[in-house]
This record gives structure tokens, C-alpha cells and sequence, in this order.
């Protein structure tokens, strides 16, 4: 049988995932026997497995193994698309860590702790968070500190404040900063004031004091006591400030998009019947929406039972997708942020540990409406560029053309010199005929707008 073991899994010595003939296992090494043994048996598991804060596994037995250090392997319910902190919208990476907190209070409850509060133990499943690390538990002592606890603030605590209380987009600083915003620059970033809000002066900017404070004397941080009933406190504590962070609402450029766009009512209702009629005729399993704003036309391919990844620029709209999904209980479809012209690069140790946008499963299907015109103009991209692209992606494209005529376009060229010439309807053509063929061909009524269905040759 063929085995690899996975790219980002080799930091913990209590075990590690791999594949074996398709299927992700994780072994568990002998030493975590005990902390195993204990999460299975006092009740921890069960509890959170019922309250759906914990993804599932099933016990391979007879199993022998990569190596000598094996106890037991486990079979995680499989997620198909991993996505990381950086790409989440602030409501996401709150009840991330609204859900992460929630384990930690109910594992003390249980003679358990979190070792790890690291944001990469999450993922975003079935329409809202999930823990995905059955390994980051351990049996708590009596005095022992919250080893996560510098983790769980540097992980979750310093981009949500940093994106509450200075802007919205500094959770992409996570990109840079794998073990999470260190306290001492979040300190720094963020407003005089929030040294007057108890939970932010707590746990940012005097916690980065006491580490600078600690960081040549680790012996006597090692030997803080602190009580259970404290650690419930302090658990309790986080959970409220967290939950009192709030969005601060900042002005972006797509997150009302709908409502100042140039379709009449009649002709965005038109567009709706193409873009259901094409994806009627294609039945896909698995769309990427790019450019997907608040989602409007991701729900026409998830009401058609496609899995769906939406991505967007803008995290305000996306962070507005995201509250639809979860008030909805939509479980098929993943907002996420994204630079299409800047995507997600293959990071972390040997630049293999988290995953680029190209290196993720790939989709049957992508939609690109409304999309064309900023990266053809905004970004001085050729149709050529833009065509090979997507035939890397997918099979499927639905895509919508937009002329100089639109009023949209003409909003991108007010600021900016024309100098797009082939910025026209036929070199649109002739450039994705290379690649494609065209399935479908419709202009949307009272528009001069046309949507394309294209087949990849």
C-alpha cells in the first residue's frame, strides 16, 4: 500500500496524518497513549462530537502504521477543500475562536486541556467552524498553567482586534506570521484606546509586556500557578471580550455592490435564468465562484447541490456571505477572501506546509461574472493571460463579458488613460477559443453585457 505522510503534519510528537491509497489517516503515537486513552474514555470526545465542535473519526484496527512508535491509527471525516486563517472574514475567525474557547472550558469540565489553540486546528465545515485536531488534548493538572494560552492570543485575539479596532484587513498579516500576530506588534498597531477596553489591555498589551518581561527568564514562567478556577475565568474572560469585538465598518468598495450596479431589474433577473439554465445543463459537483461578492449566484449552483468555494476581494462581502450561510444553515458553500491577482501562496517550512490557491482540489466549474473588466483593465491583465489561467482550473467556465460601453467600465477608465485596444468583444473570443469552446452565448436583456458558457478543448 502507498503511503505519504502529509506536508503540514510533522510538529506534533503525538502523531501525524497521511495518506494511504486515497484515504487521510493519522496516526497516534505511543506517546500519546495515556492523553488518548483519557479523551476516549471520559466522555470529552463524545460530548463534543454531539455538539458538533469536534470533527469525528472512526479506530482502524490491525492498522500497523508508518512506523515503530504507533498506537493507533484513525480515520478523520474527510474535509475537501482545507482553507487557512488568512482567507477567513472576521466573523469567521471570531466564532473560530468562540469555538476554540468553547472546547477549552468544556475540556476542564472533562480533567482535559488544549496543548494547542493554533487557528490551523479549525476549518471551516458544513457552513461554520470545526475543530480538526483530536491530538491537541491533554489530561489537566491541578496549578497548571494554559500553555496555549500565548497561542490561542497570538492565533485569535490580535488579528480580530487588529481588524476590529485598526482595519479589517490586517488579518492577512497571519500570511506572514504563521504562529500567529506577535503581542508585541499587535501592541503597537493598535489605538491608544483599546488600553482603556479591560480585555485588549489584559491579554495584548500587558501580556506582550510580561513576555518581554519572561523572555530570558523562562524558568520562573514555567513555574506560575494557576487554579482551575482561575483557568475557568480566564477562559470565561476571553470569551466575552472576544464577543464584544465587532466589526468596525469600514468602507470597501463591492460589499453593496448589488445595489449600485447598472441592471435594471429586469436584466439581473435575466441574468439569473442564464447562469441557472447553464448550470442545469452542466450539472456540477464542485464550483469555485470567483469574484463571487455576497454571493448571489453561488446559491444558484449550491441550490443545484454543488459543493461551492466563493471567493471574493472584499471581507466585508465576504464576511456578509458568511452571516447569510451560517443564519441559513447552508452547509455546501465556503466564502473566503481572495486576490485573484495575488492568491494564496504555498507557504510555511519548504514552502509546502499550507496549501496555494492552485495546489487545493480543483473544481469542475468556475464562475467568473462580473469579473473580466478588473482584471482585463484594474490590473492591465491580456484576455490571453486570463483565458490560460482559468484552463488550468477547470473544465467549465461561466463567464461574463462586459464592453467599454458598460457603465462600469467606463467608472475603471475615468481615473486612467485607455489604452486597452483589444479590450473588445472579438478578441475576447478569438483569445479564449484557444482554449475553450463556447457552449453558450446569451446577452442579458436591457444590457450589453453577454454570458458565456465555454467547455475546455
Amino acid at each position: 500500500m502507498s503511503k505519504k505522510i502529509h506536508k503540514s503534519s510533522f510538529r506534533d510528537p503525538s502523531g501525524f496524518l497521511f495518506f494511504e491509497d486515497g484515504k487521510l489517516l493519522r496516526q497516534v503515537n505511543e506517546s500519546y497513549h495515556q492523553d488518548y486513552d483519557f479523551l476516549m474514555g471520559c466522555g470529552l470526545y463524545d460530548k463534543l462530537i454531539k455538539a458538533g465542535l469536534l470533527i469525528p473519526h472512526l479506530e482502524i484496527d490491525g492498522h500497523p502504521g508508518i512506523n515503530n512508535y504507533a498506537f493507533k491509527i484513525i480515520e478523520p471525516e474527510k474535509i475537501n477543500f482545507i482553507s487557512y486563517p488568512y482567507e477567513w472574514s472576521f466573523s469567521q475567525l471570531k466564532d473560530s475562536a468562540l469555538l476554540t474557547l468553547q472546547i477549552q472550558k468544556t475540556a476542564l469540565e472533562y480533567g482535559m486541556t488544549l496543548k494547542d489553540a493554533s487557528a490551523f486546528n479549525v476549518q471551516l465545515y458544513k457552513g461554520k467552524p470545526v475543530f480538526i485536531d483530536s491530538l491537541s488534548f491533554e489530561i489537566y493538572r491541578e496549578g497548571m498553567p494554559w500553555d496555549a494560552y500565548r497561542q490561542f492570543c497570538q492565533h485569535f485575539l490580535a488579528p480580530l482586534s487588529l481588524m476590529s479596532k485598526t482595519d479589517i484587513r490586517l488579518n492577512q498579516l497571519l500570511q506572514i506570521y504563521l504562529d500567529g500576530i506577535p503581542l508585541d506588534l499587535s501592541s503597537k498597531l493598535l489605538p491608544f484606546s483599546t488600553r482603556f477596553n479591560f480585555s485588549l489591555l489584559i491579554h495584548i498589551h500587558l501580556h506582550a509586556k510580561a513576555q518581554k518581561k519572561y523572555e530570558n527568564k523562562g524558568s520562573a514562567a514555567k513555574n506560575i500557578k494557576i487554579t482551575k478556577t482561575n483557568l475557568h475565568a480566564m477562559t470565561q474572560g476571553l470569551i466575552s471580550g472576544i464577543k464584544n469585538l465587532q466589526i468596525n465598518k469600514q468602507a470597501t468598495e463591492w460589499e453593496k455592490y448589488y445595489s449600485f450596479t447598472n441592471y435594471s431589474e429586469k436584466s439581473f433577473k435575466h441574468k439569473k435564468e442564464i447562469v441557472a439554465k447553464i448550470t442545469d445543463e452542466i450539472h456540477p459537483k464542485y464550483v469555485w465562484d470567483l469574484g463571487a461578492n455576497t454571493g448571489e449566484f453561488t446559491r444558484i449552483a449550491s441550490s443545484a447541490g454543488a459543493e461551492c468555494i466563493a471567493f471574493d476581494i472584499d471581507p466585508l462581502a465576504v464576511d456578509s456571505h458568511y452571516r447569510s450561510i451560517r443564519q441559513n444553515k447552508i452547509e455546501n458553500t465556503l466564502p473566503l477572501i481572495l486576490d485573484l491577482t495575488n492568491p494564496s501562496p504555498s507557504i510555511g517550512w519548504n514552502n509546502k506546509e499550507r496549501m496555494g490557491f492552485k495546489s487545493r482540489e480543483l473544481p469542475d466549474t468556475i464562475f467568473a461574472l462580473a469579473l473580466i473588466h478588473h482584471l482585463a483593465i484594474s490590473n492591465n491583465l491580456p484576455f490571453g493571460k486570463i483565458a490560460r489561467f482559468f484552463r488550468k482550473l477547470s473544465e467549465n467556465l461561466v463567464i461574463e463579458f462586459i464592453p467599454k460601453t458598460d457603465s462600469q467600465v467606463k467608472r475603471l477608465l475615468t481615473s486612467r488613460k485607455d489604452i486597452f485596444s483589444e479590450y473588445n468583444e472579438e478578441s475576447f473570443i478569438r483569445e479564449f477559443e484557444t482554449f475553450y469552446n463556447i457552449q453558450i452565448k446569451e446577452k442579458i436583456v436591457d444590457s450589453e453585457r453577454i454570458i458565456f458558457w465555454m467547455k475546455r478543448k
